[in-house]
């Protein structure tokens, strides 16, 4: 048997190495995704090896994120419960997309992951091998009882290592898990899983890697240009760069000035609730960018359209459905919509917060002398809205006559 699994490098993965080679007596292949992790990759192939893999694969997958996944999501303004930026979500199904392809040109029998079962994440790689490669078995250790019962606990895992000579470096108490990529990093478990605990304070905030938190931040505001064709952001400041190097820039930028903390206790898709936290510093200001650029460029009912699908569209992304019909039919309405979202928006950092200061394109729907209250002359004749007035009240008069005032009056 051959199987392909997604490894991190961490305790985990490093036991279900050995594990599935012992168990399956199976040939296993590693494969670790490059989605903007960055050090977290450095000497993976060497641990895989020496812990039993016969081969491993780590795949530059960051400008594909960022353009074919990253963007595509951020064209649909989508956020979770009105908080998340789908950092951990959005990748999901890019990662278990180059999974599977390995799995086929190795001819691998089984693809394999180390998600937990009270998690999003074994939903979000399953739904993906089965809308790319059904023909693939799934091996979930963390869903077989034999595999929970030899490790109950860190401990376990611990000790197996040591007898297997497996080289980890882990604590049995680890503080926290922690998913990092190139849109966010996201913290859960351990001392987070206490809703009350407050990981900002002086004694806790060295665990955020991304952001400077708000009150230390630079006490001088900083003003930025972002430049939007068709919906994505192709410069800032004048400056021409492909979505990867967009997200680099500001995620920098908008970390020294404090940006993009969320804590937010969230609902999972298996049916617990989850405390998370997340630091999304560059998605938070293109999410802002974004918004403000269509309220110049997309015509009312249109974006009123699009707005009553994305709890839809987030949704979908956050249960794993990324490879499903629906959310490709949601895609390619969202892409329609973007035609005219072109121009420049220009932003305002500072301590925390972003604020816009300026929006400007060549195909506004914004009409100074229509908008005046200067009495200019346009196509806007005040006299037409009494007729219009007097129409949307009638279903109102005519319920007054016959059925009374309203509730509440």
């Amino acid at each position: 048997m051959k199987i392909v699994l997604a490894y991190s490098g961490g305790l985990d993965t490093s036991v279900l190495v050995s594990w599935l080679k012992q168990h399956y007596n199976a040939d296993v292949i590693t494969y670790a995704a490059d989605v903007g992790q960055e050090e977290e990759l450095e000497g993976l192939e060497d641990k895989a090896l020496a812990t039993g893999a016969i081969r491993h694969y780590t795949l530059d997958l960051v400008d594909e994120f960022s353009q074919d996944f990253i963007y595509p999501m951020l064209r649909a303004n989508a956020i979770y419960e009105g908080q998340y930026f789908l950092g951990t979500s959005i990748a999901r199904p890019l990662i278990a997309k180059a999974q599977v392809a390995i799995a086929e040109r190795e001819g691998a029998d089984a693809v394999a992951h180390g998600a937990t079962g009270k998690g999003n994440d074994q939903v979000r790689f399953e739904l993906a091998y089965a809308a790319l490669a059904p023909q693939l078995k799934i091996v979930a250790p963390w869903r077989m009882e034999v595999f929970r019962k030899a490790f109950p606990g860190r401990s376990e895992m611990i000790d197996y290592c040591k007898e297997q000579g497996i080289n980890v470096e882990a604590s049995a108490s680890k503080p926290y898990s922690m998913d990092r990529n190139l849109l966010h990093i996201s913290y859960e478990a351990g001392i987070l899983e206490d809703p009350w605990f407050d990981p900002t304070v002086e004694a806790n905030k060295s665990m955020y890697k991304l952001t400077t938190a708000p009150e230390d931040a630079p006490d001088e505001a900083v003003y930025i240009e972002l430049d939007y064709v068709h919906g994505d952001c192709v410069a800032i400041d004048g400056v021409t760069m492909k979505p990867s190097q967009v997200l680099k820039h500001l995620n920098a930028l908008a970390g020294q000035h404090g940006i993009g903390r969320v804590d937010i206790v969230e609902n999972r898709f298996v049916g617990m609730k989850s405390r998370g936290v997340y630091e999304t510093p560059g998605g938070t200001i293109l999410q802002m960018a974004h918004r403000n650029i269509e309220t110049l460029t997309m015509d009312r009912d249109l974006m009123q359209l699009r707005d009553s699908l994305i709890p839809r569209y987030a949704q979908l992304i956050y249960n794993g459905f990324w490879y499903a019909p629906e959310r490709e039919a949601l895609q390619a309405l969202i892409d329609h919509s973007q035609k005219s979202v072109t121009g420049t928006v220009r932003l305002k950092l500072y301590k925390g917060n972003v604020t816009t200061v300026g929006r400007r394109s060549d195909l506004s729907l914004y009409d100074e002398n229509i908008a005046s209250m200067e009495g200019v002359d346009s196509d806007y004749n005040p006299d037409d809205a009494t007729g219009f007035i007097h129409l949307n009240a009638l279903r109102l008069r005519r319920r007054a006559h016959v059925q009374g005032k309203p509730m509440g009056s």
